[in-house]
């Protein structure tokens, strides 16, 4: 958890406070910890732009949530659930995910790599 909270606080990321919830959820539906709050970084900047508490950008970012966790809690379980998206690894579960943007899975990775080794430039993807 500490590099994730450093890895957002590093950036100037509102999502800071959701690391104890992406680090749950991943752990309670078997996900690699770092997927949901990289997909948090590009879908909304890590909490920087977002409606309806849908940090992930869920459905087009289109669906509403009671809050922000109760959203990373439930695209987590959908992640680890759903016939679209279980049992397949993170490319395939990226491609799903997003599949309009070709350099989406490449970008969602990049964070990854980023997070894990607390090493992010900071960047926006636009």
């Amino acid at each position: 958890m500490v590099r994730l909270q450093q890895f957002f606080s590093k950036n100037d990321c509102p999502a800071n406070k959701f690391a104890k919830d992406f680090i749950k959820a991943a752990d309670n539906n078997d996900l690699d910890w770092r997927l949901l709050p990289s997909i948090s970084y590009v879908e909304s900047g890590g909490g920087r732009e977002y409606r309806n508490n849908n940090i992930l950008g869920w459905a087009n970012a289109g669906k509403r949530f009671q809050s922000v966790r109760a959203g990373i809690h439930l695209v987590a379980e959908r992640l680890a659930t759903s016939p679209l998206y279980r049992d397949k690894g993170v490319d395939a579960i990226l491609r799903t995910y997003n599949p309009e943007h070709g350099e989406y899975a490449a970008r969602v990775k990049w964070v990854m790599r980023q997070i894990a080794n607390h090493e992010l430039l900071r960047t926006t993807f636009n």
